[in-house]
């Protein structure tokens, strides 16, 4: 199903061959590619928004600046980037029927994630137009409802490329996601069956927690886990306390904030704003493993067996290879999305690049079309 496409196998960097370096590498050793994006503001039928941040080419940023909803800096802090325009690639400019490429970001990331950024300059340098979408509550400013995003919200999603494919009629699109975002991917396109293909050419995803159950179980259990589980704790946090006033009223807030896990934070605070009996609820059903085989869309599955999110148990092996609809991508190791080969001096990104790669390969240019 994945036509010409051959998988190039992953070779760690000699310099970081533990999951953890990895996985700490892959979030501070991404490089800022200078990509320049303009936000774009869609309104959602329940009174509340999704931002979407698309690439576009320097010749048209001056003009498209104006048009955008631009984020303000100091709500987005490290994720803010409005580089100059003599940084962008030579090959940046598109023409108006190029494929496009929908990137779903993970748990408390956003569309301006540097591994965000690497996979928009992958994109472009093969042609095709990225649209980073950032889930509700993470484009820089809070939501408007009494509730966030979760692992098997697919509803936005499916909002999204519907608007996708009014915006860019008769333009193939394909999707990246990434962990969390991988996650909504996967369970989409396992709900929808074939009539995914109506919007989603073909699809990757990277780093997904197969089974949100287990996935919780890992991060309960040692040192870096611990650190991992605060990093994402920390974030949800400070949403939670800048939106009290109007969660009081659906979730206990004190015992969300004082979760100590995401198992707890799942009970507290995602289960009762979701519709969810608690976590338990939450991770059997927002869960994509068991959608894997409904799958009907060519889609690129790039994981880690050392990946310290996913445990290797919970990696749903012989579901892939019964559906033939899915590649396997599956790599001893490259941690969460981590996935650095090369050197010190000269690192590069397996994963953006291979997803990109693959999207080009079943979604053609215009001439080829």
């Amino acid at each position: 199903m994945g036509g010409s496409f051959r998988v190039r196998p992953f070779r760690p960097a000699w310099w970081l061959r533990s999951a953890h370096a990895q996985t700490v590498g892959g979030k501070f050793l991404r490089p800022d590619p200078g990509i320049t994006l303009r936000r774009d503001r869609l309104e959602t039928p329940d009174g509340d928004f999704l931002d979407l941040d698309i690439a576009t080419h320097p010749r048209d940023a001056a003009r498209l600046r104006n048009d955008a909803h631009p984020p303000d800096a100091a709500r987005l802090g490290d994720d803010t980037h409005t580089p100059d325009d003599a940084h962008l690639p030579d090959d940046a400019h598109l023409p108006d029927d190029a494929p496009v490429a929908l990137v779903l970001h993970g748990l408390e990331g956003s569309a301006r994630r540097r591994y965000m950024l690497v996979t928009y300059r992958e994109l472009l340098a093969r042609g095709l137009r990225p649209v980073g979408l950032n889930f509700r509550s993470c484009g820089g400013e809070p939501n408007r409802k009494p509730r966030f995003y979760h692992s098997g919200e697919t509803d936005d999603l499916r909002f999204v490329l519907e608007h996708l494919a009014g915006r860019f009629p008769g333009v193939p699109i394909g999707a990246i996601g990434y962990s969390l975002g991988g996650n909504v991917l996967l369970k989409y396109l396992g709900e929808r069956g074939d009539a995914a293909a109506d919007h989603v050419r073909a699809a990757v995803a990277v780093s997904v927690p197969f089974d949100l159950a287990a996935g919780a179980d890992a991060l309960e259990r040692g040192f870096m886990a611990r650190i991992y589980t605060e990093y994402f704790l920390r974030n949800l946090r400070k949403k939670v306390r800048a939106k009290t006033g109007l969660l009081r009223p659906h979730l206990d807030v004190e015992a969300t904030l004082a979760a100590r896990t995401l198992r707890a934070f799942d009970d507290a605070a995602t289960a009762p704003l979701h519709g969810f009996a608690d976590s338990a609820d939450y991770y059997r059903r927002a869960s994509c493993g068991p959608f894997l085989e409904r799958i009907r869309t060519p889609t690129l599955l790039i994981q880690a067996e050392d990946d310290p999110f996913v445990p290797p148990s919970s990696i749903p092996h012989d579901a892939i290879a019964r559906n033939p609809h899915l590649i396997s991508a599956i790599s001893p190791g490259g941690g969460h999305v981590g996935f650095i080969h090369g050197t010190p001096w000269a690192p590069r990104f397996w994963a953006e690049e291979e997803a990109a790669r693959f999207l080009a390969t079943l979604l053609p240019p215009t001439a080829d079309r």
